[in-house]
């Protein structure tokens, strides 16, 4: 995308340019382009008026409205970092959030949770009343650049504690300036176009998805939360021709009692990503979509996509639905041995990344931030792959200890913390295993205490408000001991095996 290179300038421009066009729509209603460039103005006063000032972070705790977006453009406007927050993490989860970001102010709908946190509060019903209620002039907007952090993602922490990833203005266009100058349509826009935001927006594809939307000035439908049902009355109600989603996302709508092809006769294309597809769910959603599928790939360090499988690497006879694709022009890509050399076609290593979208830092945290990105700007993923002959990235396992459910990252250490907490157990491990819905589940290996008498039941209540449902363990297995190496660390590939060993793929 040529112009406009930060959020409040592009989206002034198409407050000109297209101003009485729709811009978001949500059950309350539609707000067009004017319309909602004149309401991030008023939020930015309204955080002025509240004390928020250039770096502050304000969190967003809450289902998505059109109000998550009037505050992101908003606290762009004054040099303020927003916080999206997944609302299904526990009170803890959440206490550590808002104490790790020193955040300043909160919106949300479940002012519960915040727990005696010492911040500004707004709750979702009054936002429109705080937003129009403050006194005095709008700020000028803050003379951001590309590089000016905007949006701060928590993402599970390995070693227990969640980080909080920092990104600029240029992770929501770079990917698309790189597109637009090699002249492809991997993934694009068009005028006509009216998009779905079926992802969350604490959720960097949620996040990324509709800013692009408010980039290009077409019309973006946001869900407050996805369910099959509501996303396909979504497409079948607002003409949606275009959307993200996680592979679980598309089995439920395909199972959607009474849905068939009539319902998606808009759709022009669906990019999906967030976690591997199964050969026969993409074949079945080609056929009842009827629609152009591109792929991506990436993280919420290397800001969202970096790699791509677009339309035409879906036709059949092509032969590549196995791989997550290539990079984007101007996107670098590296295999790399543990030894840190440079891995041969066809070999596998640890797929490094370099994107001009990539993150800035792991907020506050230096060491983390320099564990992940190299000094010479590569990103190291955590998983593990080849580059075919062609150039295609294909990936076969993860080399850090993530499990994917339903395209939401959780670390086992994250997981074995919570459980470890409990009097009556000793020991105990996680791992992912496969499952055809949500891709993978979080299953955990315990060893109890002599003569305690845990059970399932008893662990299950017990992480219960410690840890979000999806990190919450659906199977365990009760052992002797959990394996270890001489040096004490859980031998967490055996206990994968079990899951595992009849696949080539070792994610699922």
């Amino acid at each position: 995308m040529r112009g406009p290179h930060t959020l409040v300038t592009a989206l002034a421009h198409n407050a000109v340019t297209r101003a009485q066009q729709p811009a978001l729509i949500d059950s309350s209603g539609t707000v067009d382009y004017a319309e909602l460039d004149d309401r991030s103005a008023a939020v930015a006063r309204a955080l002025r008026s509240a004390g928020v000032d250039v770096g502050d972070r304000v969190l967003y705790l809450a289902r998505d409205t059109i109000a998550v977006y009037e505050l992101l453009f908003g606290c762009a406007r004054i040099g303020a970092v927003l916080v999206p927050v997944n609302w299904r993490l526990a009170a803890a989860e959440i206490g550590y959030i808002l104490e790790h970001s020193a955040v300043r102010l909160v919106v949300t709908d479940i002012p519960d949770r915040l727990g005696a946190y010492p911040a500004t509060v707004v709750e979702l019903p009054d936002f429109p009343k705080w937003r129009d209620g403050a006194r005095g002039t709008v700020p000028e907007p803050w003379p951001a650049t590309a590089d000016t952090p905007v949006v701060q993602m928590y993402t599970s922490g390995t070693m227990g504690r969640p980080k909080g990833v920092v990104l600029a203005h240029r992770t929501f266009f770079a990917v698309r300036s790189l597109l637009d100058e090699a002249g492809l349509d991997w993934i694009d826009w068009r005028d006509e176009d009216v998009s779905l935001a079926a992802l969350p927006s604490f959720h960097i594809g949620g996040m990324w998805w509709v800013v692009q939307g408010v980039n290009s000035g077409v019309a973006t439908v946001v869900l407050p939360v996805f369910t099959a049902a509501a996303a396909v009355a979504a497409v079948r109600d607002h003409g949606v021709t275009t959307s993200c989603f996680v592979p679980a996302m598309l089995q439920l709508m395909l199972s959607e009692p009474g849905t068939g092809p009539a319902d998606f006769g808009s759709l022009r294309k669906i990019v999906y990503g967030g976690s591997p597809i199964g050969p026969d769910l993409l074949a079945r959603a080609v056929d009842t979509f009827g629609c152009d599928f591109a792929q991506i790939y990436g993280l919420t360090e290397t800001g969202n996509t970096a790699i791509c499988l677009p339309p035409e690497d879906h036709r059949p006879g092509r032969g590549l639905l196995h791989a997550a694709g290539r990079p984007y022009p101007g996107i670098g890509i590296q295999i790399r041995r543990p030894d840190g050399t440079a891995a041969a076609r066809g070999e596998s290593g640890e797929v490094l990344l370099r994107s001009p979208a990539r993150m800035v830092e792991y907020f506050a945290d230096p060491a983390a931030t320099a564990a992940t990105v190299t000094e010479d700007g590569w990103v190291r993923t955590g998983d593990a792959g080849y580059l075919d002959d062609d150039g295609y990235l294909v990936i076969r396992d993860r080399v850090k200890d993530l499990i994917i459910v339903a395209g939401e990252n959780v670390y086992p250490a994250e997981v074995e913390k919570a459980l470890g907490a409990h009097p009556d157990v000793h020991d105990c491990a996680v791992v992912g295993a496969p499952d055809e819905l949500w891709g993978e589940r979080v299953h955990a290996f315990v060893v109890a205490r002599p003569g305690s008498g845990l059970t399932t039941r008893d662990l299950m209540r017990f992480l219960n408000g410690r840890l979000a449902g999806f990190k919450v363990p659906s199977g365990y297995d009760f052992v002797e001991a959990i394996p270890r190496n001489p040096s004490g660390k859980t031998l967490r590939r055996e206990l994968r095996e079990r899951f595992w060993a009849d696949r080539d793929r070792r994610v699922n």
